[in-house]
């Protein structure tokens, strides 16, 4: 009879998904993993399978983390307001210093994506899920050009958070917030 779990699957994936986003998948040890969730190698493995495996599942974590920020920043409010909201909440982050990580996506895009197939194809299904969910907001809010204004909020979200991962000066970010508004006049 197999053993049963003795650790919380979704627990154990955002402490790997910690690990991977501040280390990036080349410097995540195995050992730096085990040590993060508490799991001997072969639990790991049997729980997510390989290392890799593992990031993109994380990857994917991450990004349902995404969507669910932006949903949340949108939701009752004009998308004006919902993209400043959602704005103002990256910028808290990334100077309060979690955010300097930037972005998990991002971070995987440069790092994985050109050699990966896999990560490409993660990296692209997270960005366009983060597109689609911008461009729901935009639309539903009356945004002209909605679909490609939500192609540039994506992309420029990216940018922002790579200079904050540079820059944490929270008026540096909150001008590139202040230009990033003048794309829903």
């Amino acid at each position: 009879m197999a053993r049963p779990r003795e650790f919380e699957a979704e627990e154990v994936l955002e402490q790997a998904t910690r690990v991977f986003w501040t280390r990036g998948f080349e410097h995540s040890s195995l050992d730096d993993l085990c040590a993060a969730t508490g799991l001997n190698r072969s639990s790991l493995y049997a729980a997510f399978g390989d290392k890799r495996a593992l990031y993109l599942k994380s990857l994917a974590r991450y990004e349902e983390g995404s969507v669910e920020r932006i949903r949340k920043a949108f939701e009752d409010r004009s998308p004006r307001e919902g993209l400043r909201a959602f704005l103002a909440g990256l910028i808290d982050a990334i100077v309060a210093g979690p955010g300097r990580r930037g972005c998990f996506i991002g971070n995987c895009a440069a790092e994985m994506a050109r050699l990966d197939r896999a990560a490409a194809a993660r990296v692209k299904q997270s960005l366009d899920r983060i597109e689609q969910t911008f461009h729901a907001a935009f639309a539903n809010g009356g945004v002209r050009d909605a679909r490609a204004r939500a192609r540039f909020i994506t992309a420029a979200v990216q940018g922002l958070r790579l200079y904050g991962k540079a820059n944490p000066d929270r008026k540096a970010l909150e001008d590139v917030a202040d230009q990033l508004m003048h794309c829903l006049d």
